[in-house]
């Protein structure tokens, strides 16, 4: 937040007194794979703003995009090793019920997406504690994880051995179950890939697709909307213990409110990226209809229930799956 002179600057009988802002006691290094040009950087832009502003200055957010400190799937050990203080967490063995609910096979109605995100964060918050993690902020992936091709594909349930981007192990799932191969590549290394061939197709994120241009070598998009899906950014639960109990609920003020300031600005600046590259760029978006879209999700819906009441237990998981019920459409 920025302070104008006037505000530094105070005048007196005496002279002038200059007022010097507290220097901030903790620096939250925050580590993202979005780059600048997303919108998400934006919204941990405002994160940051807010945490500066809420706490009076005590605590600063500094910003890391384009995975600059570690990796796609090293989120827990740079947060448990103090590479980074937050970041995203992905489908990591020790986080075994997130592991399998971050991403799930369902159909969501987002209305209430800031609710229904809040209260899957407190489903697998003592998880997070019990390997030093804090849930701090939900993304919004159920909007928009979809498919790309390089050309026209007749039906998604048939992928005819395409190996095809996957980011976890539903993914995989779904891929495999399809007839196709899945493939891990990492978010930054997609566009080589699809360029040189390693991937005949990809699962992604609109945002991440379009803000690495990725548009220009798969232009073929179907939106088949199958996933909830909430990629969450963890604290380290040292890094966040060791602020006061007031930092600490500026620090989740300040998610909260950053998640419900970006939700329409990142649905509005997702809509516009897919029709720009239809209107303008060549490319093409196609949407599964309701009763294939149920398909898709039932054709892997009963085997991942049972990954999911291994891995989270049945109490937990079923908890989980009563939650994405009471926000089906």
């Amino acid at each position: 937040m920025k302070t104008s002179l006037k505000g530094l600057i105070a005048t007196t009988a005496l002279g002038l007194t200059v007022a010097v802002p507290a220097a901030a006691q903790t620096t939250i290094r925050l580590s993202t794979y979005v780059n600048e040009s997303d919108i998400r950087h934006d919204g941990f832009v405002h994160f940051a703003n807010l945490v500066e502003e809420k706490t009076g200055g005590s605590v600063k957010v500094q910003i890391f995009p384009s995975a600059t400190l570690h990796g796609w799937s090293e989120g827990v050990d740079a947060v448990q090793g103090g590479v980074s203080d937050i970041s995203w967490m992905p489908a990591d063995q020790r986080l075994p019920c997130y592991r399998v609910t971050s991403l799930y096979p369902a159909a969501i109605d987002l209305e209430n997406q800031i609710d229904l995100d809040a209260a899957y964060a407190d489903l697998v918050r003592d998880e997070a504690a019990a390997i030093n993690l804090v849930p701090v902020f939900n993304s919004n992936y159920s909007y928009d994880q979809e498919w790309w091709f390089k050309g026209g594909i007749a039906d998604l349930g048939d992928l005819q051995g395409k190996q095809v981007r996957s980011i976890g192990p539903l993914v995989s799932l779904m891929i495999e179950t399809w007839g196709g191969a899945p493939v891990f590549v990492a978010p930054k290394e997609v566009f080589q890939s699809a360029e040189r061939g390693v991937v005949d197709g990809i699962n992604m994120g609109v945002a991440t697709y379009s803000s690495w241009k990725l548009w220009d070598v798969m232009p073929y998009m179907v939106n088949a909307n199958l996933f909830y899906g909430n990629i969450q950014y963890m604290m380290n639960k040292k890094k966040f213990d060791s602020m006061s109990a007031d930092e600490q609920a500026a620090v989740m003020a300040a998610a909260r409110e950053t998640e419900e300031w970006l939700k329409p600005l990142y649905e509005d600046w997702v809509d516009q990226r897919v029709g720009n590259a239809v209107m303008k760029g060549g490319g093409a978006a196609v949407s599964i209809p309701k009763a294939k879209r149920m398909e898709l999700i039932n054709s892997v819906q009963g085997k991942w229930n049972e990954t999911v009441d291994e891995a989270c237990g049945p109490e937990l998981a079923g908890k989980v799956r009563a939650l994405f019920a009471q926000h089906a459409p």
